[in-house]
């Protein structure tokens, strides 16, 4: 597999035979996931809050009837 650097950024290398690039610095891509699975926790956090205030809406909506 033939790799190559690419000019003008160091932590990527270029996969000659496929042509993917590649992210070399391990450290970027741990911060990277992690900034995921965090906006992910919060889009769940945010679903979640939208049905119980969905359901608050609702047992309002009865009581005043």
């Amino acid at each position: 597999m033939a790799r190559k650097k690419i000019k003008d950024l160091p932590d990527f290398i270029k996969d000659e035979n496929s042509g993917a690039v590649i992210n070399t610095n391990s450290n970027a891509i741990r911060a990277r996931r992690a900034q995921m699975n965090l906006a992910n926790q919060q889009a769940e956090k945010i679903l979640v809050l939208e049905e119980e205030l969905a359901e608050l809406k609702k047992a309002i909506k009865k009581l005043s009837k």
